[in-house]
């Protein structure tokens, strides 16, 4: 009979709604995509270079998706389960910015997040 409420628990439990991040997680990512949206740099994903806010949109219905799933614990995880590659193809994004080369989304987005956590008016693009 335990063993039977133990099962039942289980399996009510994953029908709940996953938690979302803390606030202060959310604050961390909500600022990278804004960083990004308002950057004049340009997104790479699936063959096509994309400005700056499509991309923030397109990570805003990715992060969406994976906190329903319950897979955001912090915004380093925002950025490896949903702004480094495809999910679809699984080729990394690129951010490309003016004068500068390309580089993996999750370098760019990392250091955005250095630069957020050091707080306001340290600006890197």
């Amino acid at each position: 009979m335990k063993r039977l409420i133990i099962v039942l628990l289980l399996g009510f439990s994953a029908l709940l709604p996953a938690a979302s991040p803390p606030t202060a997680v959310r604050a961390e990512i909500d600022a990278l995509l804004q960083a990004l949206a308002k950057s004049d740099c340009e997104f790479y994903r699936n063959g096509s270079w994309y400005p700056g806010s499509k991309a923030a949109s397109h990570l805003q219905r990715k992060l969406d998706y994976f906190e329903r799933k319950g897979l955001i614990r912090d915004a380093a995880s925002f950025i490896d389960a949903a702004a480094t590659r495809s999910s679809m193809s699984g080729e990394t994004y690129q951010v490309r910015c003016p004068g500068r080369p390309a580089e993996p989304s999750a370098q760019w987005l990392s250091d955005e997040l250095e630069q957020v956590r050091a707080g306001p008016g340290v600006a890197r693009h």
